[in-house]
């Protein structure tokens, strides 16, 4: 053999790593292949500027674009109880530039639109918890009962003759009231308000003697003793309201109720890119100026990994299942 000509089973060897070479590069996931992100991030929030979603979105906006080094675009796409802006998300593809935030309703949603546009368990999988916000009772300051336990007595002794608002029908206010309800066979009617804004002016103006909302919402008007707080739906009092006494507190036994907010992502995004957003999600949530800002709207913060996340979401969709069959809760009201 020629000295100047190399061995066969050398060729055959760089023969063999260059097959194996393309062949990686033919498996590897496009997100590999252009170093994720390399273009602006959406974010669908399928509700109106201003609310508790867009509040959440926002809250983590800045932090995001500075760890992700790529613009984060925020799209309010409300419509049909957020069902319009999660069938968008859902229907978006999975390639780690669309993902969304929701909250408490998408999980009743479930159950309360028997023939949703998409499948929550099969088009749409859990990114991050934000944060849970503890829904808190609120009555008005000319209603006959001052407490919670006042307001249950008040009840038994006059059944229908309480009205309770809500930030809409089959919302987490709705619900959380009519969980309340079931615990303590009470007959309260419900008046379903397009948004918490004129549900508590007329809480305020003692049109409405009762209504439930989260923290955010209620902290102003509490303080400043246009309604009386009566209640938080947690297990613990909250750092914006310490003189507020939890339900169980006052003897109303596991009563919880919360809105909550989480970022999903369309099923099939590359498992990689879930765990990194999942990553800088709670790094944003521990970070102490977030947390500040989170006490101050009575959350609490969230955090866990992307299967934590889907878990919640299971268990508060087979909570508020039972509550929506118990009471007859339906979509039209």
């Amino acid at each position: 053999m020629s000295p100047h000509l190399p061995a066969p089973n050398l060729n055959r060897r760089r023969l063999n790593l260059a097959l194996a070479a393309g062949a990686a590069t033919l498996a590897a996931p496009a997100w590999a292949q252009a170093a994720w992100p390399s273009k602006p991030i959406r974010i669908i929030v399928p509700y109106t500027p201003g609310g508790f979603t867009d509040q959440m979105a926002r809250l983590v906006q800045p932090g995001l674009q500075k760890a992700l080094g790529q613009t984060i675009v925020i799209e309010n796409k409300p419509g049909a109880n957020s069902i319009m802006g999660v069938d968008q998300l859902a229907k978006s593809a999975p390639d780690g530039y669309t993902f969304g935030v929701v909250i408490a309703a998408y999980a009743a949603n479930t159950t309360l639109y028997p023939k949703l546009p998409y499948h929550p368990a099969k088009d749409l999988t859990g990114v991050a918890l934000l944060g849970v916000s503890p829904l808190v009772a609120a009555v008005a300051n000319n209603a006959p009962y001052k407490t919670a336990r006042e307001v249950i007595e008040y009840a038994r002794a006059n059944p229908g003759k309480i009205s309770f608002g809500s930030s809409g029908n089959g919302s987490s206010a709705h619900l959380t009231t009519e969980l309340w309800k079931l615990q303590t066979k009470t007959h309260m009617v419900h008046i379903p308000y397009r948004g918490a804004a004129p549900a508590l002016n007329d809480l305020m103006g003692g049109q409405i003697p009762l209504f439930f909302d989260a923290a955010t919402g209620l902290i102003q008007p509490g303080k400043a003793g246009r309604v009386r707080l009566i209640g938080v739906a947690g297990d613990k009092r909250l750092a914006a309201l310490p003189d507020t006494p939890t339900f169980i507190e006052q003897g109303f036994k596991d009563f919880t109720g919360s809105t909550w907010a989480g970022v999903l992502a369309p099923a099939g995004t590359p498992r990689e890119i879930v765990q990194r957003l999942n990553a800088e999600l709670n790094k944003l949530v521990a970070s102490d100026e977030i947390k500040a800002r989170l006490d101050a709207m009575g959350t609490v913060p969230g955090g866990g990994t992307p299967e934590d996340f889907n878990r919640f979401i299971d268990a508060e969709t087979a909570k508020w299942a039972k509550v929506i069959k118990a009471a007859g809760v339906t979509a039209d009201g």
